[in-house]
């Protein structure tokens, strides 16, 4: 059965889950749908994002995708209802929740790095109260790193990786990646932890929820998900425009593996 699902999100921060369905579904066609005129979403007032985010949604839309995932964190905190009582039932929307219930499952302490906006905000204290068990739970904001991902940017990526594990007490168990951004340089985010101090790594375990949403994303249209023969096609919606995936996102393994997998455009 053919599957098409659209992603979301301010930028590259999609490639995650885009390159997860890639991996559970070769012969998907995917449309990712993002808004480089209009990012960052972080500063903007939440109707603003859920302007933006709806312009990219209905951009999908006149692709005919079986769902749309809105691989955004800062969009599925504003968005996401909006977007949903527009689109549903006919398109099934997924929202991206950061990973604090699993990552809290083997007890604290637990940190979340997130944007500025969303450290502190009702929205994670909210899941904090609602999923963490309990557990001794620390909130680190990530100035700028969005940002520095979505440019490819190693040196600013690395500066601001570093100011975050110095904000990270030393001892954790588990850390969440709490912006779809960070997933794209999770193992330079373990390594500078690593590299820091030697017990900040040991057994720490990344949460990220990629791979969860490009599941649950395919169990909402295609219930026998399992990896098939085939390539799917790739269309890149920027602003509105039908491009080519952006510099930027072939720097990172998650952008180059959709580069070779989906050649065919429409």
């Amino acid at each position: 059965m053919a599957v098409k699902i659209a992603l979301l999100d301010s930028g590259i921060g999609l490639l995650a889950a885009a390159a997860a369905l890639r991996e559970l579904r070769p012969d998907a066609d995917l449309v990712l749908t993002s808004d480089p005129d209009g990012m960052p979403w972080g500063p903007r007032t939440a109707a603003d994002v859920t302007a933006h985010a709806l312009d990219c949604a209905r951009a999908a839309v006149g692709h005919r995708p079986d769902a749309l995932v809105v691989a955004c964190n800062t969009a599925s905190v504003h968005a996401l209802e909006a977007i949903r009582a527009e689109l549903e039932p006919g398109i099934p929307v997924i929202g991206t929740v950061p990973a604090v219930k699993p990552a809290a499952a083997g007890g604290g302490p637990v940190a979340i790095w997130a944007t500025p906006a969303t450290t502190g905000s009702a929205y994670q204290r909210g899941l904090i109260r609602d999923f963490a068990g309990g557990a001794e739970v620390v909130e680190v904001p990530c100035w700028g790193m969005a940002e520095a991902v979505e440019q490819a940017d190693e040196q600013t990526v690395a500066e601001s990786v570093a100011a975050a594990v110095a904000r990270t007490p030393v001892g954790i168990r588990a850390l969440v990646l709490g912006c779809t951004h960070y997933e794209l340089v999770a193992d330079r985010i373990r390594t500078a932890l690593g590299q820091v101090a030697q017990e900040r790594a040991q057994g720490l375990e990344l949460y990220g929820s990629a791979r969860a949403v490009a599941v649950q994303a395919l169990r909402r249209v295609a219930p026998e998900a399992v990896a098939r023969q085939g390539r799917g096609t790739l269309t890149v919606l920027r602003s509105g425009r039908v491009e080519e995936l952006p510099p930027a996102a072939l720097g990172y393994r998650e952008g180059r593996l959709l580069d070779t997998a989906a050649l065919a455009r429409p």
